[in-house]
């Protein structure tokens, strides 16, 4: 039983961690952004809000909003992955992870969005994966959806820069 409790403190601190992560990005709380984790796993949502409507007449989300959630969810799931890593060798405690001692964000080099079809009014959802991830420079490819996983409205490449 005691194994169980340390474990399920283990994630518990993991969820605080990417709480603290996410936290430091205030423009993710303005757009509703949030993550959902499942193991190692992060999934960007992207809840419908009329102000995120760009062309009432069709209608359909913002270019603008679709590229920021894109990103932001690049940029997340690249820290998560190098936090991720120190956690799983013990180099940090989960548990202690606050947004004032987390190592600073990748700076992006550049990004580029492919918009596949119109983000209808509903729900986003995003996950990215990192191609490659040095001392100096990360690549990130991002795929966005929403109701069907298979068919894409957007995905984009981003570069960084590693702090």
């Amino acid at each position: 039983m005691t194994a169980h409790l340390g474990e399920e403190t283990g994630w518990q601190g993991r969820d605080a961690a990417l709480t603290a992560l996410v936290e430091r990005v205030p423009y993710l709380r303005f757009l509703g952004i949030r993550f959902d984790r499942r193991g190692d796993e992060l999934t960007a949502i992207l809840p419908y809000a009329d102000s995120l409507i760009g062309n009432p007449l069709l209608p359909a989300l913002h270019g603008g909003v679709i590229a920021a959630f894109l990103e932001t969810a690049a940029i997340i799931e690249l820290s998560w992955s190098t936090m991720w890593e120190a956690m799983e060798s013990g180099a940090i405690d989960p548990a202690a992870m606050t947004p004032a001692i987390l190592p600073p964000l990748p700076k992006t080099i550049d990004f580029t969005v492919d918009y596949l079809r119109s983000g209808l009014p509903r729900d986003a959802y995003a996950r990215a994966r990192v191609n490659r991830s040095g001392r100096r420079y990360a690549s990130v490819h991002v795929e966005a959806w929403q109701e069907n996983r298979s068919r894409l409205f957007a995905q984009a490449t981003a570069h960084f820069l590693m702090p």
